[in-house]
């Protein structure tokens, strides 16, 4: 389903990497974070979710045609890049979607009115019930249905993703929204496996057990395999060489991958740059990049710039669309004749071992993370890769990976400021 190789040396320190395993284990079984188990404990929210899809006339006969998620951060990035990623692969429904995450008045207004209010669902998503940005959107989509409010039946076209009692749950209840909760120990970036996901993924029509299953798969490879995982070999290279080769790379083989790449970055920003047990500044730069795009552009830098980066590619193997260039030879442009008759996926598969090639020649450390298809169960799978990478390099660098105090001084700064 999915393959990964490391094309550097790694002389791992064993004790390191144990160390690094067993934190997570406790991590897993002491509740510190409740992503660990998000692949086998949700049988009860599926179940909820399906029954309640099955019995809203709106969802259940297809009379949606808008789909509106109001979220930022967490609450938005995963269900976008887990769309992104199937949905010209997979026999979703037809309903458009649209996330309102920034409060950019000409982004909200021109996002606003490519949607039919009269026929969409709104999913409102705050961990905290509290979140700015997503309050003050909500607010304003309130405010427009405020004239023909009875005539929506609003109740049953709005549902809450929320903390258990935080004021959206409270709100919720008291206009009788349905309110799917949050576990208290997943935080935003790590949640999108959570009802955060599940629920808009479901509204879509995507196997949402398929996408745990997936999941579930490489979590019993921690499990089972333990520190002998190649990610944590992966993991204790970036540790080893965090202070000289600071920035990680992903550079994904598919235009498909831009959201993945943008939900990638969160949780690598937000997770790993932080204070450590000592006190010293540590964490990667993430970034993310699109071939063949971007190597047109960032590639050069790679090659010939500072070696302070690593870079992951990603792959995928089958696009499943036999599209393929046409035996057309152009005047002048007779040297270009070499590519007729290939199809577009070896085209670009192509490129993207060319450029690996290239990469690894100019003595970059590179990595592949090659994808045979995509569906359901593979995303599920890369989304916990990444997730679990994330954990065993944050154990590494002795900090906490799921807190954000950088965050959380903004927010408070952004309250005082507005108050005043």
């Amino acid at each position: 389903m999915i393959e990964k190789k490391l094309f550097f040396d790694v002389k791992e320190d064993r004790e390191v990497i144990k160390k690094a395993y067993e934190r997570m284990l406790r991590e897993k079984e002491e509740g510190i974070t409740g992503y660990y188990d998000l692949p086998v404990n949700q049988e009860d929210v599926i179940e909820e979710i399906n029954d309640y899809i099955h019995n809203n006339e709106y969802l259940s006969k297809n009379l949606i045609k808008d789909l509106v998620i109001i979220g930022i951060g967490g609450s938005s990035l995963g269900t976008r890049a887990i769309d992104t990623l199937l949905k010209f692969s997979h026999n979703r429904n037809i309903v458009n979607i649209h996330f309102l995450e920034n409060l950019d008045p000409l982004y909200l207004i021109n996002s606003i009115k490519e949607i039919d209010l009269q026929k969409a669902f709104i999913v409102i998503i705050s961990k905290s019930g509290t979140t700015i940005e997503t309050i003050s959107i909500a607010k304003y989509i309130f405010w427009l249905l405020k004239d023909p409010l009875k005539g929506l039946d609003i109740e049953k076209k709005i549902a809450i993703i929320t903390d258990k009692e935080s004021p959206l749950d409270r709100l919720a209840k008291e206009k009788r929204w349905k309110v799917f909760y949050i576990p208290k120990n997943v935080g935003g970036r790590f949640s999108v496996l959570s009802p955060v996901g599940l629920f808009p993924l479901a509204v879509l029509g995507y196997d949402i057990k398929e996408l745990l299953a997936g999941a579930n798969i490489i979590r019993e490879e921690f499990l089972n395999q333990g520190m002998d995982m190649l990610l944590f070999k992966k993991a204790y290279y970036y540790f080893k060489h965090a202070k000289e080769k600071n920035i990680n790379i992903l550079f994904s083989y598919s235009s498909m991958f831009e959201a993945f790449n943008k939900w990638y970055i969160q949780l690598w920003g937000e997770s790993l740059g932080k204070k450590n047990e000592r006190g010293e500044r540590v964490g990667l730069t993430p970034i993310g990049l699109i071939g063949s795009i971007d190597q047109h552009s960032f590639l050069q830098l790679i090659v010939e710039g500072p070696k302070d980066k690593t870079v992951t590619f990603l792959k995928l193997k089958n696009f499943e669309l036999p599209v393929t260039v046409p035996h057309l030879s152009l005047p002048y442009l007779e040297t270009t004749d070499f590519v007729n008759g290939r199809r577009f996926q070896t085209i670009i598969n192509t490129q993207c071992d060319a450029t690996m090639e290239s990469v690894i020649k100019a003595d970059v450390p590179v990595d592949l993370i090659e994808i045979n298809e995509l569906n359901e169960r593979s995303t599920g799978y890369l989304i916990y890769y990444f997730e679990l990478l994330t954990s065993a390099l944050g154990a590494m660098l002795g900090i906490d990976t799921y807190n954000q105090p950088g965050v959380e001084m903004s927010k408070m700064l952004l309250r005082q400021k507005l108050s005043k």
